[in-house]
């Protein structure tokens, strides 16, 4: 109970400026959760997602391997990046084709990965000059309630100017600090996650290519098509052209 008094003291003597600073803790908490919310719906298995599609793609499987990405327990960004590009393979699009589309599914996808976590820097931000500005302004009604007042009451003003430019600034870095390094801890989960949307793109990416390779661009001539070859040669070098003798030919023989 005297810790709880102790914090609606801290509270009270803060003055105006606690308010805002409470206002943007409030908001700054509400971000973090929800960001944490997003993040955690979007984890999944890359590993063992890959495994099972690779094994379908190299069937042919292209239904079962759409089915492993669709569904309403599979609409999670690297579902949506790798439904897309298994739907261009199914096309038998061109890698460049496939590598666009990939490349549009991860820019969609971004968007819903990094929302409002920009906001935290700037709320810590906000926060520390929210206590400065309070630490200012009373200092500014210490010294002026000071200057003004009567010889006895000049120490408790300038008691109560200074708790609140103290509180302001301690309550100010209470909320700026954590919003901080929460944030640090959020992008750095961000990023991995968009690399692993950009690694397993990739992956899904070179996986058609070499589809494709063997498919069509790879093949060897076959001995017919090589013999073929060989006796129109010799029959483009030994064509009579006009003006030639079979006589001059004989002698050239």
């Amino acid at each position: 109970m005297s810790s709880l008094e102790g914090i609606i003291r801290f509270f009270q003597s803060g003055g105006v400026f606690m308010y805002p600073l409470m206002f943007i803790l409030a908001l700054g908490t509400a971000i973090v959760v929800e960001r944490v919310m997003i993040l955690m719906r979007s984890r999944v298995d890359p590993i063992a997602l890959w495994r099972k599609l690779s094994s379908n793609l190299s069937s042919k499987k292209f239904d079962e391997a759409l089915k492993a990405c669709s569904g309403p327990h599979f609409n999670k960004p690297l579902h949506h990046v790798m439904k897309t590009g298994i739907q261009g393979m199914q096309m038998a699009r061109s890698r460049e084709e496939i590598q666009g589309m990939t490349d549009e599914a991860v820019m969609e996808v971004m968007p819903r990965l990094e929302a409002r976590l920009h906001y935290l820097p700037n709320l810590a931000n906000v926060a520390t000059l929210v206590g400065l500005l309070g630490t200012i302004m009373g200092l500014i009604d210490a010294f002026t309630a000071v200057g003004a007042a009567d010889p006895a009451q000049k120490a408790a003003l300038l008691a109560k100017g200074i708790s609140l430019a103290m509180n302001t600034t301690a309550f100010g870095l209470v909320v700026a600090i954590p919003l901080m390094l929460i944030y640090t801890f959020l992008q750095a989960w961000t990023n991995r996650s968009i690399d692993r949307l950009d690694e397993y793109a990739l992956k899904l990416l070179n996986f058609s290519g070499a589809s494709v390779t063997v498919e069509g661009g790879g093949s060897k001539p076959s001995r017919e098509t090589s013999g073929n070859a060989v006796e129109s040669d010799t029959r483009e070098k030994w064509r009579v052209t006009p003006g030639t003798s079979t006589e001059g030919m004989g002698h050239a023989q």
